[in-house]
């Protein structure tokens, strides 16, 4: 059973990342239902929640369904981390977890996120005084290291255990490749083999598939598997490596009728949360995964994107679905 503080998270936890405009509470929604364990937040900034900014305040919503959650807190000053870590405390939710991940230049270049990989002395004082600040069980996101000459990842986590953490998550990249290349997962595995390490270690990068969930767990021996960019349009990804664990049998994928339920399904929760004009707004964003391999789907993708309300969008996902079945 892996567990995070008093959290029990199952034998072999499948994790929701933490992403920007993606991993809000309706995209949430879908991916509770389809089978992730865990899911966080999108990243928050520290300055924005001490400011009060609407838009920072608005991701700490969180909702009993997704219990579990874990939110997501970045910034450069310790002093601002700590001040946001109760303000995100009061919000409930099952744990904190800290962001020194991120690779966009905005957050990097400013020493937040992955940028405090190049200031190891500091990533641990943060920490702790997170930690100390805070009840709830914290955790962190991290990568490999800034570059490939700079790879300190099994000292980041023994660090990052000693200032109190108790779990890690690694995204097998350095920040110099963003996304780009392949994760090296030999990494990850170096850290949960650490004699010294004793916390939860999660692998992220480059699962998309239920048979590369098995064989990464096989040959790295990590306690649970996040994903990110799999799980975007596509929240069927959990409840197909979880049943491919099981059996060993590639689960059948959602035909039409499922993927354009769950596509309204999600749009229904992200209108609830924010309105129809907003959350007709931010669904745009998923059309394409959940519409990916159809025919025609770049013309009723498009008509979708120019809807602009409920009424329109359910018109023209029903003639959609009408036409495929008649073909």
């Amino acid at each position: 059973m892996v567990k995070i503080g008093n959290i029990e998270l199952g034998e072999f936890p499948l994790l929701l990342a933490p992403m920007e405009d993606v991993s809000d509470p309706p995209f949430r929604a879908v991916c509770k239902e389809k089978g992730a364990d865990l899911m966080y937040t999108e990243f928050i900034s520290a300055e924005g929640l001490i400011r009060e900014a609407d838009k920072s305040i608005k991701k700490l919503d969180i909702y009993d369904y997704e219990r579990p959650i874990g939110i997501q807190i970045f910034g450069e000053k310790i002093e601002s981390m700590r001040e946001a870590a109760a303000i995100a405390e009061a919000a409930s939710p099952a744990l904190l977890d800290i962001n020194y991940g991120c690779p966009v230049n905005n957050v990097a270049c400013r020493g937040a996120g992955a940028g405090i990989l190049l200031d190891l002395p500091k990533m641990q004082t943060m920490t702790a005084e997170i930690v100390k600040r805070v009840s709830l069980p914290v955790t962190v996101k991290t990568r490999l290291g800034w570059d490939v000459n700079s790879i300190k990842i099994v000292e980041v986590a023994q660090r990052l255990q000693d200032a109190g953490i108790q779990a890690l998550t690694i995204h097998g990249r350095t920040r110099q490749q963003m996304y780009k290349g392949e994760a090296d997962w030999s990494y990850i595995a170096d850290v949960k083999n650490h004699p010294a390490i004793r916390i939860p270690i999660f692998g992220n990068g480059d699962i998309d598939t239920p048979q590369k969930a098995l064989a990464y767990r096989n040959e790295y021996g990590i306690d649970g598997i996040m994903i990110g960019r799999a799980s975007i349009g596509y929240p069927w990804i959990f409840q197909e490596i979880k049943h491919f664990f099981k059996t060993g049998e590639q689960l059948a994928p959602p035909d039409l009728q499922e993927r354009i339920a769950t596509l309204q399904k999600h749009l229904q929760h992200a209108i609830q949360w924010k309105g129809e004009r907003t959350g007709i707004l931010e669904m745009r964003r998923h059309y394409t995964n959940y519409l990916k391999g159809l025919p025609e789907v770049k013309t009723y993708r498009q008509m979708l994107v120019e809807a602009g309300d409920l009424l329109t969008v359910e018109s023209i996902l029903a003639e959609l679905v009408n036409k495929l079945m008649a073909a």
